[in-house]
C-alpha cells in the first residue's frame, strides 16, 4: 500500500446507538498511522455525500468533538441515506462497500473498500454465526428492551386492574433478535409476557387465545409485538430497497393487535393499551450497552488494520471465542460473502409455543446488553454531543446529480 492515502468514511441505513464509536475507531486509528494515512473525510449523509462530492473534513475537526463521538448515538455527526445503488442486492451497506470496491478494481483505481458492520436488527452475516456473531447495535438495542420490559412490567402490574394487557411494538421487519430482547427483563419468566416474532407462524386469532389463556391465570399480560407480526393490510410506505417503513404506514401493527383484543374482549375486566417506541430505540444513549459502546470501536479499529495491509473487499467481523466466558476476536470476511447472506432467527430459539424464546437465545444474547451504565457527559443539564464544524473538501469535479434524484 502505498503511503498517506486519504480516507473517506460513509454510513448508510438505519444508524445505531453505538455506530459513532465504530467512526472513532477509524478516525483515531488512522491518526495513529500518519505515514499510512493521509486527510480523513466523510460522505456527507453517506454514498450520497461521495457521489456529490461533499466529503466532510474530519481531519479539521477539534479533538474534543472526536472524542465525544464516544457517547454521541445514532447518525447526527455525520449523516446516512437510504441510497440505493445499480442492481438487487440482500445486505444493504456490505453491498454498497462491496459494489465500491468492485467497480474501482474494475477501473484500475488504486482504492481499497473495507466494511464495518453495524444494524440493531442483526441481521448480518449468516444463521450459523461463522461470517459475525452479532453486529455493533444490537447489544444496545437488547439493553433497551430488557430496561424497557422492566418498566412496562412495573406499569402493567400497577394498573391492571383497568388497563390489563400492555401491547407493546418492537421493531425488526422480519428477524426476531429485537423482540425476543424483551426476554432478557425476565430469564427466569416470573412476568406474564408474551413474545410474538415475525417468524412465529402465529395469527390475530391464535395471539387473542394466548393473551386470554394468561389472563385466566396471571390476570394480566405484556405483549411484545414484532413489527413485522402479520396483521394484513396496514397501509405500508417502502424505502428504495423495498423494505417496508413500519412508522411511515397508515397503521402501526401494534395498534391492530391492540384493536383485536379490544374487538374481540378480554376474558377479564378492563381494555388492552398500546404502545410504539420508535425510532428512540436506535437514538437513546442513555441504554447502551458498554459492550457494545467497547466493540463497535474495536470493529472500526479493526477495519483500519485491514485497509493498512492493503487488502480490499473485506468487512471487519466479531466472532464469538469458545469458551466458559464471554470473549470475542475480531476477523475479516469477504464483503461478497456479506452481502450475498441473510440471517435467520433460528428456529431453534423458538420455544414450542412459538410465544417466547429459549434459554439459548439468552445466553445467547445476556452478555451483549453489558452490566453498567454509558457514562454521557451532560453540561447546563443536557447531554453533550459530539458537533463536527460544516468545514467541506473543495470540490474538484462539476457538479453531479445522484441518478435516483432524477
Amino acid at each position: 500500500m502505498n503511503e498517506n492515502k486519504n480516507v473517506i468514511v460513509a454510513q448508510s441505513g438505519g444508524p445505531t446507538p453505538v455506530i459513532n464509536n465504530s467512526l472513532r475507531g477509524v478516525i483515531e486509528t488512522c491518526k495513529k498511522m500518519p505515514d499510512k494515512f493521509g486527510k480523513i473525510y466523510a460522505g456527507f449523509h453517506g454514498i450520497e455525500g461521495v457521489l456529490k462530492e461533499e466529503l466532510l473534513d474530519i481531519s479539521a475537526q477539534d479533538e474534543k468533538e472526536i472524542e465525544l463521538l464516544k457517547n454521541t448515538p445514532a447518525a447526527g455527526s455525520i449523516g446516512t441515506c437510504r441510497y440505493k445503488l445499480k442492481s438487487a442486492q440482500k445486505d444493504d451497506s456490505m453491498d454498497t462497500a462491496n459494489k465500491v470496491g468492485a467497480l474501482a478494481k474494475k477501473k484500475g483505481l488504486d482504492l481499497i473498500a473495507t466494511g464495518i458492520p453495524k444494524t440493531i436488527d442483526n441481521d448480518v452475516g449468516d444463521s450459523e454465526f461463522q461470517l459475525i456473531d452479532h453486529t455493533p447495535g444490537y447489544g444496545s438495542v437488547a439493553r433497551y428492551w430488557a430496561l424497557y420490559t422492566q418498566n412496562a412490567n412495573e406499569e402493567n402490574m400497577g394498573s391492571c386492574p383497568s388497563d390489563p394487557v400492555l401491547v407493546v411494538q418492537a421493531m425488526g421487519r422480519k428477524i426476531g433478535f429485537i423482540p425476543a430482547a424483551a426476554r432478557l427483563a425476565d430469564p427466569n419468566r416470573e412476568i406474564p409476557l408474551q413474545i410474538y416474532l415475525a417468524e412465529s407462524g402465529l395469527n390475530l386469532s391464535e395471539l387473542a387465545d394466548n393473551v386470554n389463556d394468561q389472563l385466566k391465570k396471571a390476570g394480566r399480560a405484556i405483549v411484545i409485538v414484532s413489527e413485522g407480526f402479520p396483521v394484513g393490510n396496514i397501509g405500508e410506505k417502502k424505502d428504495l430497497f423495498g423494505h417496508t417503513e413500519y412508522s411511515s404506514s397508515e397503521i402501526t401493527v401494534g395498534q391492530i393487535v391492540t384493536n383485536f383484543l379490544n374487538k374481540v374482549g378480554l376474558k377479564v375486566n378492563g381494555t388492552a393499551r398500546g404502545q410504539v417506541p420508535g425510532t428512540d430505540q436506535r437514538n437513546t444513549i442513555v441504554y447502551a450497552s458498554n459492550v457494545d459502546l467497547e466493540e463497535a470501536y474495536k470493529v472500526g479499529e479493526k477495519a483500519v488494520n485491514i485497509a493498512e495491509e492493503g487488502e480490499s473487499g473485506y468487512m471487519a467481523t466479531i466472532l464469538r471465542k469458545e469458551s466458559g466466558n464471554y470473549q470475542v476476536y475480531y476477523d475479516k470476511v469477504p464483503l461478497e460473502k456479506v452481502a450475498n447472506s441473510e440471517r435467520a432467527f433460528p428456529k431453534n430459539w423458538i420455544t414450542e409455543n412459538r410465544i417466547d424464546v429459549t434459554d439459548d437465545f439468552i445466553d445467547y444474547a445476556k452478555p451483549l446488553i453489558g452490566e453498567a451504565w454509558a457514562r454521557i457527559p451532560i453540561e447546563n443539564g443536557i447531554m453533550r454531543f459530539a458537533r463536527f464544524k460544516p468545514i467541506f473538501a473543495d470540490k474538484k469535479l462539476d457538479n453531479y446529480t445522484p441518478e435516483a434524484y432524477r
